[in-house]
């Protein structure tokens, strides 16, 4: 009955957990939006939305960090549409952060475009596009094609982040696994299940990374996924970091089939039998009548030689499992040095190759990636272990890997958060905060998961029966029957014993408190999914220290270069009304934001932000920020200036290059953590 009552809490619990898991899911999937720029573009010459006297012999982009060029990565496009540059940008005196082409002689008044793409040196494709004028500002048309962002194709950019998640998950499976076997359950390299699992992780592992490697010609480009099989975007992937990461991942994983091949081969093959030895008191000397010294007497032995006798078994047995121990010792530290190579690839193409302590980050983010693996991929051979009937010790050692495993984890992750938030407010305030408490809650939720798995575990303990290795059982061949037959019915009953065979050592094992470690360590595992999926959305997001930066960088007005002065006109004003509500409970949350614009036309506008609370009067906040997109020409966001000009009242110059359905967007922030993005829609021309 209490048995009964325990099972009957443990699976309120479990039901529980999966409620959290599925409401962090939820929570992960509405606030994630698309990825942001790793690289910023601090600067440009000439200025964004100047006005040049003379047409400058080159354009020149700088950023926040070095990236990676192509042919096509700046493109000038006058008022026409025609491309004037020169072809083939270049870094700008040999500095990585920067990119400069050059433009043609001749160029005529008006007002030019520059689209510019690129791969930042964190591997993540950027792009944007911005409007200088020489001599005055003019109309402009330029075609949608000449101005493709960095935004990838839907089905390419799903496909290529799913295959980045199945490579995480992959390589979590595959050294957790081995890292099981090795070091708890030697044994259980003979288990087909074992091995299926090893080389599940192997296989996905290969293929997500030839997968990864052919979509991210397209991913960079914003093509479509025909241009998967254009070997020259392959050839030009392989010259870029990621490329030699991705290649040096598939010869690693060549070495790592050879690794399988001698852990299955080695270990898997049955231990060596220790010779018979003669019992204690003697036997070929006949019974020991009596015990003590009298029992010694009678069989003509001393103590001495019983101990002498046990210290050869001793002896003996070491002897016998010297080879094993060397095997196991050897691929453990070939495993480990091909686990470390592995998570390098990585490492050193991703947000620790970049950004402050580099030389500190690297090594913290190969070990972070090994204890998850370690953790996470152990969870899994744990599950088929359990099934097929491991003992109590198995799961005894591989809880203290996990405890070692989380407490690496704890130690990097605080680093690596610390690293890359820079502020406790880019913990809310930026995308790349709100997945890492995203993270946190999944982590948190599993350690509650495994908490109750240790409570099943120590009722295994208590049932000495229940602890015991359950070994396979061998169900002999039925006598005189063939392995095959021509009558399919016979067939049939065949097919079941060797399924019988082959499952009776399992169903053995299954116990009532096996069942329910089973269970607990299966919701762990399902955790551990969602853990990999936030990991990855969170290598695909700007760092929070990146992202403040580019909200400081935007928020202030460039200097340099004379800016064009927009001519108002009266009577051609154009008024905006922007309902907000941050949902927050500061008196600032809701209110109206009001924009104009004069001459709401094509080339610079004068542009006026008015916030407005409920009650009608001005009121301030902490941010905002405001911005034109023309969606159909894939131009923008061009992000304004803003000067405040008093309390909820701002001013800013426009530079709106061509006709067409424009979008402006208003993000206000009313406090740390409440903010909200309002748009709408307007013609010009």
């Amino acid at each position: 009955m209490q048995s009964a009552g325990l099972e009957k809490a443990s699976h309120r619990r479990i039901t529980g957990v999966l409620g959290v898991l599925g409401a962090l899911l939820a929570l992960m999937l509405a606030g994630a939006g698309p990825a942001s720029a790793h690289a910023t573009l601090d600067s440009t010459d000439p200025r964004q939305n100047s006005v040049v006297a003379t047409a400058p012999a080159a354009v020149t982009l700088t950023f926040s960090e070095s990236v990676s060029l192509s042919s096509d990565s700046v493109r000038v496009l006058d008022p026409a549409g025609k491309a004037v540059d020169t072809g083939d940008p270049a870094h700008a005196d040999g500095r990585g952060n920067t990119a400069r082409v050059g433009l043609k002689g001749g160029l005529a008044n008006g007002t030019y475009t520059v689209a510019w793409r690129a791969v930042s040196d964190d591997s993540h494709p950027v792009g944007g596009a911005f409007t200088f004028s020489i001599g005055a500002p003019s109309d402009t048309s330029v075609s949608a094609t000449a101005l493709q962002g960095a935004k990838a194709d839907g089905l390419v950019a799903a496909l290529y982040g799913t295959g980045r998640t199945v490579a995480y998950a992959a390589f979590a499976l595959l050294a957790g696994a081995a890292a099981f076997v090795l070091v708890c359950w030697p044994a259980g390299t003979a288990r087909r299940p074992v091995q299926r699992l090893l080389m599940t992780g192997w296989t996905a592992l290969l293929v997500s990374t030839v997968a990864v490697l052919m979509l991210r010609g397209p991913y960079e480009r914003g093509s479509g996924i025909g241009q998967a099989f254009d070997l020259s975007l392959v050839r030009a992937t392989l010259d870029e970091r990621i490329g030699t990461a991705l290649a040096a991942r598939l010869l690693l994983l060549a070495a790592g089939g050879v690794f399988l091949s001698l852990l299955v081969g080695q270990l898997g093959q049955p231990s060596t039998p220790l010779p018979a030895q003669p019992p204690t008191g003697g036997a070929e000397n006949g019974p020991v009548e009596g015990g003590g010294a009298g029992g010694r007497a009678g069989s003509g032995r001393t103590e001495d030689e019983d101990t002498e006798d046990a210290e050869l078994r001793e002896l003996e047995r070491r002897a016998a499992e010297r080879p094993q121990r060397e095997t196991r010792l050897g691929l453990g530290v070939a495993g480990l040095v091909l686990a470390v190579a592995l998570s390098a690839t990585w490492v050193g193409a991703d947000h620790a190759s970049v950004g402050i302590q580099v030389w500190l980050a690297l090594p913290f983010g190969i070990l972070h990636l090994i204890a998850m693996a370690f953790w996470l991929g152990g969870l899994a051979a744990l599950l088929v272990a359990l099934r097929e009937g491991a003992g109590a010790g198995v799961v005894d050692r591989f809880s203290r890997i996990a405890f070692g495993s989380v407490a690496v984890l704890v130690v990097t992750g605080i680093y690596q958060s610390w690293r890359g938030l820079g502020s406790w407010g880019a913990l809310t305030g930026t995308e790349y905060g709100r997945l890492l408490l995203v993270k946190s809650g999944c982590v948190a939720v599993m350690l509650g998961v495994a908490w109750i798995s240790r409570s099943w575990l120590a009722r295994l303990r208590s049932a000495p029966a229940e602890a015991a290795e359950v070994e396979q059982a061998e169900v002999p061949e039925p006598v005189g029957v063939a392995a095959h037959s021509a009558d399919p019915v016979r067939q049939a009953q065949l097919d079941r014993q060797r399924a019988a065979r082959e499952s009776a050592g399992r169903e053995r094992g299954l116990t009532p408190t096996r069942a329910g470690l089973r269970r607990s360590v299966l919701v762990e595992a399902l955790v551990a999914v969602a853990v990999l999926v936030v990991t990855t959305m969170l290598t695909n997001s700007p760092p929070g220290r990146v992202a403040s930066e580019v909200t400081a960088g935007t928020a202030a007005p460039a200097t340099g270069g004379a800016a064009a002065a927009p001519q108002t006109e009266p009577g051609r004003t154009v008024e905006l009304k922007l309902p907000y509500d941050t949902k927050g409970r500061t008196p600032n949350a809701k209110g109206t934001a009001t924009v104009t614009l004069n001459p709401a036309r094509t080339g610079p506008n004068e542009v006026k932000l008015a916030l407005d609370g409920a009650d009608g009067q001005p009121v301030d906040v902490p941010e905002v920020q405001l911005a034109f997109t023309l969606p159909d020409r894939d131009l923008g966001p061009l992000p304004v200036a803003l000067t405040p000009e008093g309390t909820g009242r701002w001013s800013g110059t426009a530079q709106l290059p061509l006709a067409g359905t424009w979008v402006v967007s208003v993000q206000v922030r009313s406090s740390d953590i409440d903010q909200t993005t309002p748009t709408q829609q307007f013609k010009i021309g």
